[in-house]
Formats: structure tokens, sequence, C-alpha cells
């Protein structure tokens, strides 16, 4: 394990799903108070190595540690006061309202001690308020656009305040604006002392949050470290196939990938 201090790590893990390996001996550690972005081309194993790390998905070999602890220890809704998973596909059961849904997010917190309390009712309505869908909190879920419910999901899981958030492509189906709101909102949580982990698809978007990023290709780790050691020309053509150059973002110097122009075929004469 190449972080024995980290909270959120896993050594030697072999995911497969039924007999298909996807990918194999893999050590990834998640530094403490991060805001981890793991990029990658499709099918290279992002989304399932976010899934073993939240307990989805039983590693077919290796072991995840949470808190010095083995994953599939933890009780699950100590687990769920822990950490928070954002998956890529949610199913809301039908006809449930969009209070109802982002409601269940307290359910972690609930015991027979512990009944629905207002301060559940202020955490629901803040967690509504910071991802814009408050006036939606009367609509069923199923009358939703795919960005409103996007905004829903993320807003349940901010519901369930824990330490650690991990979110699979949390801007599936958002717009530009609503993307760039959503990665605020990730960025705010992280710098008020949560450990955020997300898979992104927009290189760009992931070098400009990220304060760690793990670049993978063909089910391994090809590099990881800080956006600017992992973005470079060198490392997205090995990753992507995609001939580039990376040149500072005027907003914020993180690094920015602009693609190589197409070769122009010359219009017949």
């Amino acid at each position: 394990m190449k972080d024995a201090t980290a909270r959120l790590a896993g050594a030697g893990l072999t995911l497969a799903y039924d007999k298909r390996t996807i990918a194999e001996d893999l050590d990834v550690a998640v530094p403490e108070g991060s805001f981890t972005v793991i990029v990658g081309p499709n099918a290279c194993g992002k989304s399932t190595l976010l899934r073993a790390l939240a307990r989805i998905l039983k590693p077919a070999a290796g072991t995840v540690v949470l808190d010095g602890r083995p994953i599939a220890d933890w009780p699950a809704k100590k687990l769920a006061r822990t950490l928070g998973l954002l998956p890529q596909s949610s199913i809301a059961p039908e006809g449930i309202m969009v209070a109802d849904l982002v409601s269940r997010g307290r359910y972690p917190h609930q015991s027979l001690l512990r009944q629905w309390s207002r301060e559940d009712e202020r955490v629901v309505a803040e967690s509504m308020a910071a991802t814009g869908v408050g006036d939606l909190a009367d609509r069923h879920v199923d009358e939703l656009s795919g960005g409103q419910r996007q905004r829903v999901w993320i807003a349940m899981v901010l519901a369930q305040q824990t330490p650690l958030l991990l979110l699979d492509e949390p801007t599936t189906y958002l717009d530009i604006a609503h993307q760039i709101e959503v990665l605020d909102l990730c960025a705010r949580l992280h710098e008020e002392g949560r450990t955020v982990v997300a898979v992104l698809h927009d290189l760009n978007h992931a070098a400009r949050y990220a304060t760690h990023m793990i670049a993978m290709r063909d089910g391994r780790i090809a590099a990881e470290g800080d956006p600017s050691s992992v973005v470079t020309a060198e490392l997205v053509e090995q990753v992507f196939r995609l001939p580039c150059r990376v040149i500072d973002c005027p907003e914020t110097g993180t690094p920015l990938v602009v693609p190589a122009a197409r070769t122009r075929v010359a219009a017949p004469n």
C-alpha cells in the first residue's frame, strides 16, 4: 500500500465482474482531505475502482481499508455515516417526491433513540438549496429532467453529511453551467474539510478542481499526483491516445488540454 496513513486505500486489488477481470493488482491511496479525481478513457476501470472503494463491489483479491480497518468489516449504518456514494446510475422509487428522496440521506443518522428532528429538516433544506433543487421539493422525481434528477441525487448524498464523498460522474446529464455549479460545490465541500473522490470524464475539469489525480488506462494506474505532474501532453497521448498541447489555463493557471488540430483535406481544384 502506497500510503498507510491514507484514510481510504486499497492494496493488491483485483476487480472483476463474474469471470471478466477489469483491473488487477491495484494499489491506491486517497490522501486525507484531498479532492481526488480519477480520469481515464471509457472502460478503463475508473467506476469499478470507485465501486470497490465504496464497498459496492467486493474485490476478487486484495483489501480496501477505511480508517485502518478493512471496509468489509464495517457495520452498514456506521459506514453510511462515514462514506457517501453517488453511483453512476440511480433509480428512484416510483412516485417519490424530491424532498422525500433527499430525506433518505438522513436515514443513517436515525435510531430508536434518535427520530426525525429539526436538525434533519435543516440539513435536508440546506442540501437542496446547495444543489439548486429547493424549488423542486414537492415535485415527483420521475417528472424531472435528467439534469434535475442528478442534482437531487447529489442533494441526497450531501444530506448524509459524511466526511468522505465518492461521486461517480457527478456532472452526467448536466449542461455546462450546472457542471461548473456542481464542481464548485464539490470544491467548497472539500475546502470545508471533506475528502472528495470523483470520477470525471472531462480532463480539463479534473485538472481545474483536483488536488490529487489518478489516471487509469486498461485497468492499471498510469500516473497519479498533483494535476500539474499528471496532465502533460505525453501522458494525455499515452492514456487517451490524443495528440495535444497542454497550456496554463488563463483563469486558474491549472493545466488546460488543447487537442491538436485536425489536418484538413485540401479542396479539389
